[in-house]
């Protein structure tokens, strides 16, 4: 499985978030996968300064898959952090919005995936409470 963080926006019009994962499946040939999922775009992105973008919702519904580098994301719920390897699952397209800063120097590569409309992501959120990592 791999670890996601999914974000959306509240009653109160603040980003809120809580930690999970995405769940795969036993496939064919023995790995693990996901459903696939229909995408309206994907498109690599790099940064590497961080931009100071301050609070501000995401413009889409979308995946966004970390390549390289660590950031801290902040919320109306507290800060979590994303590693390589890390889904965040964006759905706070409206209201305060999330801030976000680089830790250390390396860039924050990643890969921007767009959802359609009708796309069904298999999060599953933690069983526990909230984990900030």
């Amino acid at each position: 499985m791999f670890r996601c963080v999914r974000l959306w926006t509240g009653t109160d019009q603040q980003s809120h978030f809580e930690d999970g994962v995405i769940e795969l499946e036993l496939g064919l040939r023995g790995d693990a996968l996901s459903p696939k999922l229909p995408l309206g775009s994907a498109s690599f992105h790099e940064t590497d300064a961080d931009p100071g973008l301050g609070w501000h919702p995401d413009p889409a519904r979308q995946l966004v898959i970390t390549l390289s580098g660590t950031l801290e994301f902040e919320t109306a719920d507290g800060r979590f952090t994303l590693r390589q390897g890390d889904v965040l699952f964006t759905e706070d397209t409206s209201g305060a919005g999330h801030n976000w800063k680089m830790i250390g120097d390396a860039p924050w590569r990643r890969l921007y995936t767009v959802l359609e409309p009708d796309s069904v992501v298999p999060f599953r959120p933690a069983t526990s409470a909230k984990t900030v990592a």
